[in-house]
């Protein structure tokens, strides 16, 4: 097959195209070229999305499938699907679960109602102004390309992505801190549910979604598991000994320790009225084809990245020695 790749520099994209090319596939990736390598075996085309005519180096190509992973941008899958949809036989889009407009409601399915959609364009705009507006965009995007194929698109709705290359530093911070030893910070959550998926697992769906023309929608994530558990098996995988200091929930509200992510935050963790947020329903995409490595290996494997970027680093996510050593003093 040949596959487009609409990016391959960073995380998710590049993941696909490397996928792409284990097994056998031709690959271009359409980048700007400013984030990094293409993987080797891949086909470069310089596009930049946010410029007119931006896909010129695209014009006149034919795929057997197109992955797109626009964050941000309604325009950006507009014009994608005017360029490219008439010659390519399957067309990936990677939306996410923040379509969604119930956040408490636990079990949800692709049927739950979602946000209202958002013909906008945050590409560029700084992380904290993007908020409300992502997964409007996103109910947009998805519209946009089933109206041109249907459900024969391919639509995956991911939660959390881990694994190696994750730059939002949410799920390596519990790695990397797990390493450090000492006295360990978690929130006392035990009724907390929580799901992910490891990049390079979407990626191999997605692929497998390309080679057998899967259409649908899909939540894409593991099935739910108490997030105390979780973390247990972080730091089981790791066998680093480490005094696990659970704080009340209150008392992390009452600090102003963030939840989920961020500077300032106790990654992961979630207030109860999130509860629905990482608890939709798995089994779908698990019966189309998508599996789930472990726990242990995903922790492993983003340890080793942790590593290679520093772990005294300047996070994204968490609480740096000092915060966490000011809730521990607390507690």
């Amino acid at each position: 097959m040949r596959i487009l790749v609409l990016g391959g520099t960073i995380f998710l994209s590049k993941a696909v195209a490397e996928e792409a090319l284990r097994r056998g596939h031709d690959v271009v990736c359409a980048v700007r070229g400013v984030s990094g390598q293409v993987p080797a075996g891949a086909v470069t085309a310089v596009v930049d999305r946010s410029a007119p005519e931006g896909l010129a180096a695209l014009a006149g190509e034919r795929f057997d499938a197109v992955v797109d992973v626009a964050r941000i941008s309604f325009p950006w899958v507009r014009d994608a699907l005017e360029k490219l949809a008439k010659t390519t036989k399957h067309w990936t889009f990677v939306s996410t679960i923040s379509v969604y407009a119930d956040n408490a409601t636990t079990g949800q399915g692709v049927d739950g109602k979602l946000v209202e959609p958002l013909v906008d364009d945050a590409a560029g705009l700084p992380t904290a102004e993007v908020g409300e507006r992502y997964g409007r965009i996103k109910v947009a995007s998805e519209n946009a390309v089933r109206e041109v194929f249907g459900e024969d698109a391919f639509i995956p709705r991911p939660g959390l992505i881990t694994g190696p290359g994750d730059l939002s530093d949410r799920f390596g911070y519990w790695p990397a801190r797990f390493a450090r030893g000492g006295r360990v910070l978690v929130p006392d959550a035990p009724a907390q549910p929580f799901q992910h998926i490891d990049a390079r697992d979407f990626a191999a769906w997605i692929v497998l979604a390309a080679e057998q023309r899967l259409g649908g929608t899909f939540d894409a994530i593991s099935e739910p598991a108490p997030l105390p558990e979780f973390l247990g098996e972080v730091q089981d995988a790791l066998g680093v000994p480490a005094e696990l200091v659970r704080a009340p929930e209150a008392k992390l509200t009452e600090l102003e320790i963030k939840p989920w992510g961020g500077p300032g935050s106790l990654p992961l963790w979630l207030p109860a009225d999130y509860a629905g947020m990482t608890s939709h329903q798995a089994q779908p995409a698990l019966d189309a084809g998508l599996t789930i490595r472990s726990a242990a290996e995903t922790a492993v494997d983003t340890l080793a990245w942790e590593r290679e970027l520093g772990l005294d680093r300047e996070r994204k996510a968490g609480l740096s020695p000092a915060q966490e050593a000011e809730v521990l003093a607390s507690l």
